[in-house]
């Protein structure tokens, strides 16, 4: 699900921004914080490259309330608790009910081109442990999937996606997106050398 023609993801030179497409590979929370693997083309027809990148700010709110919706798929893939009547929450701006509360989805890791999903999360048990979860991998094409909820896990995904999006171009905890030509810690232009931006290997 790429993204396309936005500025570059990191400072630009003098000169008018050239112009970028983004592709969200992984991404997590750990400490409040997005770690992302993502590819960027500079045009249509440049090949792209692969990023390694730990945000430095906390992440938004908006960014975790998406997450969040991702919830009752991933109880219902990792087979946590059975639908019900009232399993789905009322309001997806709203908070998780109670039963869905002691769930998280810390991340997500697309597949196929974008065609399909896997969920990462924990469970805070009872005794006050954390159960890590990952949920197999889910196909978006409903005639390849047995998932019922494909579809709107699909959507759901995308809404998430398009907050890493927008954290990796500068939104970050104060709802202010950052300037597009300024350097912004950890992060840096393709082009210049700096520690926490790590080209990665091309997947094959």
């Amino acid at each position: 699900m790429p993204t396309p023609h936005h500025a570059l993801v990191g400072p630009a030179a003098d000169e008018p921004a050239p112009r970028s497409i983004l592709r969200v590979l992984k991404a997590r929370i750990k400490h409040q914080q997005l770690q992302c693997e993502f590819t960027e083309q500079r045009t249509d027809q440049a090949p792209p490259r692969t990023f390694a990148l730990t945000c430095q700010e906390l992440v938004h709110p908006d960014l975790l309330a998406r997450l969040a919706q991702l919830v009752p798929h991933l109880c219902l893939l990792c087979e946590q608790l059975r639908e019900t009547p009232d399993f789905w929450p009322d309001d997806d701006s709203g908070p998780l009910p109670d039963h869905l509360t002691p769930f998280t989805v810390t991340g997500l890791t697309l597949g196929g081109g974008g065609s399909g999903v896997t969920l990462l999360g924990q469970r805070q048990l009872a005794a006050g442990k954390l159960l890590n979860l990952a949920s197999p991998y889910v196909a978006f094409d409903q005639e390849l999937e047995p998932y019922a909820y494909a579809g709107l896990l699909e959507t759901a995904v995308q809404a998430a996606v398009a907050e890493v999006e927008a954290a990796l171009r500068g939104k970050c905890t104060a709802g202010i997106q950052l300037d597009l030509f300024e350097p912004a810690a950890g992060f840096t232009a393709i082009d210049e050398p700096f520690v926490p931006l790590i080209p990665m290997p091309a997947h094959a």
